[in-house]
């Protein structure tokens, strides 16, 4: 019984084509000029579905790759200067690589397309990227660069000599620094667990400064902004607990304690729109 209605079902969902439509189909023209049409239409797409896979691959890549780079800044240790610079200059190597290498090879993709077209494929990759490249620039030098300079080094020359420039919105730029900023937050906690509580104040007064930059945006509408500023303010305000606790609690529980004392907490998570003081 259950064999017979399992045929039935099969043959009632295969498609059917009736006798005037086969007789269609066997009468068609391949030299007719809306068959070419469509035919050139079917390898333009398969064309750019293929270039989108290959695009989304090389996301995927720059994507993991800038996460091991963080995690590598993230073993820096301030006190030995040597291994310092090692890791610097292994970092520094490392982001170059991926622009000579990976977003190359997404700009050679892109060329002549329009990148707008393949942009979702790879904006992943460029916030992560950004991420890695921030961190390694505040590590070294206390400060970010802009977009304007972060732009040229997705410049590039074709095998013909020809400049070609990859798509790097001011989109993904911000968007990079709001996830820069968890970086930060990880740093302060890191750094008030090894008892540096100097650097803890300077890195919460550096968000607190892009925290303000970010109130001048207008990103109605745009939900992943507004989700990754708000994660930026719980990061803020994350850092200001572990200040609150230096400043208020420092000469009363020893410095490799705060952490300890500070993680027992939950900080207060208010929905203050103001500028933080």
């Amino acid at each position: 019984m259950s064999k017979s209605k399992g045929n039935y079902r099969s043959k009632r969902n295969k498609p059917t084509v009736g006798q005037q439509a086969k007789e269609v189909l066997e009468s068609l023209d391949e030299n007719n000029r809306v068959i070419k049409l469509f035919r050139a239409f079917a390898v333009e797409l398969d064309d750019k579905h293929d270039r989108h896979e290959r695009i989304v691959k090389l996301g995927r890549d720059i994507t993991i790759e800038a996460k091991r780079i963080i995690f590598l800044l993230h073993n820096i240790s301030t006190d030995i200067e040597e291994k310092r610079n090692s890791v610097l200059e292994e970092a520094k190597s490392r982001l170059s690589t991926l622009c000579s290498t990976n977003f190359k090879a997404i700009a050679l993709e892109l060329r002549r397309h329009d990148g707008y077209l393949y942009h979702r494929a790879f904006t992943a990759g460029m916030q992560e990227f950004i991420e890695a490249l921030c961190f390694y620039q505040y590590i070294k030098q206390d400060s970010i660069g802009n977009w304007v300079d972060i732009n040229r080094s997705f410049q590039f020359e074709d095998e013909d000599q020809q400049k070609i420039q990859l798509l790097f919105t001011q989109y993904d730029f911000i968007l990079g620094i709001a996830d820069f900023t968890g970086e930060l937050m990880r740093k302060c906690i890191n750094t008030l667990g090894s008892g540096n509580v100097s650097d803890c104040f300077k890195l919460c007064n550096f968000v607190r400064a892009i925290n303000t930059g970010f109130l001048g945006l207008s990103y109605s509408g745009n939900r992943e902004v507004s989700r990754k500023t708000h994660v930026l303010r719980q990061s803020l305000a994350k850092m200001e607990l572990v200040c609150y606790n230096i400043q208020i609690r420092g000469s009363e529980v020893p410095k490799h304690m705060l952490l300890s004392v500070i993680e027992s907490q939950e900080a207060d998570n208010n929905d203050d729109e103001g500028f933080c003081i």
